[in-house]
């Protein structure tokens, strides 16, 4: 079937939110929203512009719509919730909530008619401008760049080997639990703009299996639903899987390729009305 708009998502989105306790993971409202509209796996994967697919894509819209008209809320840690009128409400007009963005946008446009104004901004920000500039990279300097970010991550002997035939190894290094245990990993990087499938994983596993404890994935695009269910495939060896959205707040969080200025300015107060929506 084909994805539905955003302003379709808008009831299925508060459902989901709703069936999984009020708040929840990007990651575990795609699930949600995708079982209750029981969308299949090729509905999933169909891509859009960038590194989103077209699901994925729309779903943000229609998370900044419905937090603009103060049905949910989102934290600093990425995790979405209802707010107290969202507890209250169970389906909305999808007209009324764009005409009340569209008028708040009229408004922002005639009060800044010199700055461009994007509407989905809090969600997709620098991060989009980053992992542009990282598609960008060739691939040996992408290669060179997982490495680096894997050495930040703790890992050492962290080499490229970037060998033609070796199953679509790239590298491997090793990380140390303590100051005894350690294991070896191999790690894979896929600078794609599309969505990472199930075969990729398996013919990763196939090579690394008896020569390594510990298998990365790596990419600047997404894995499908397939493709993270084989990572974690019973009987097989687990693979962790990296994708775009991870990889740039890695680059973020270790300050590579990014200047981040805090300001801390502390000023608490309690919202007793938000406990009460429990």
């Amino acid at each position: 079937m084909p994805i539905p708009k955003y302003d379709d998502l808008f009831n299925p989105l508060l459902s989901a939110l709703h069936e999984l306790g009020s708040s929840a993971s990007i990651t575990e409202q795609e699930q949600k929203v995708a079982d209750v509209l029981n969308l299949s796996e090729a509905d999933l994967e169909e891509p859009h512009d960038g590194n989103r697919t077209k699901f994925s894509y729309n779903l943000a819209w229609a998370r900044t719509y419905l937090k603009r008209f103060g049905m949910i809320e989102n934290s600093s840690r990425g995790v979405w919730a209802l707010t107290a009128n969202g507890q209250k409400t169970t389906k909305i007009s999808k007209a009324a909530v764009k005409r009340k963005v569209q008028k708040e946008d009229r408004k922002r446009r005639e009060a800044k008619k010199t700055q461009d104004y994007d509407k989905v901004a809090e969600e997709l920000g620098w991060e989009v401008e980053l992992l542009d500039t990282v598609k960008k990279m060739a691939p040996e300097a992408f290669e060179r760049l997982c490495q680096r970010i894997l050495r930040e991550s703790g890992f050492i002997q962290v080499e490229v080997t970037g060998r033609t035939g070796d199953g679509g190894i790239d590298g491997r290094g090793v990380v140390k639990l303590g100051t005894i245990l350690s294991f070896h990993v191999h790690f894979q990087c896929k600078r794609f703009k599309d969505t990472v499938s199930s075969p990729v994983i398996r013919d990763f596993r196939g090579a690394m299996v008896g020569r390594a404890d510990k298998g990365i994935i790596i990419t600047t695009g997404t894995f499908t639903r397939d493709a993270k269910a084989e990572a974690l495939r019973d009987g097989a060896p687990p693979l962790d899987l990296i994708d775009g959205d991870d990889l740039v707040k890695m680059l973020k969080e270790y300050r590579l390729g990014t200047t981040v200025q805090e300001k801390i300015v502390e000023d608490v107060t309690v919202d007793s009305e938000w406990f009460r929506t429990y």
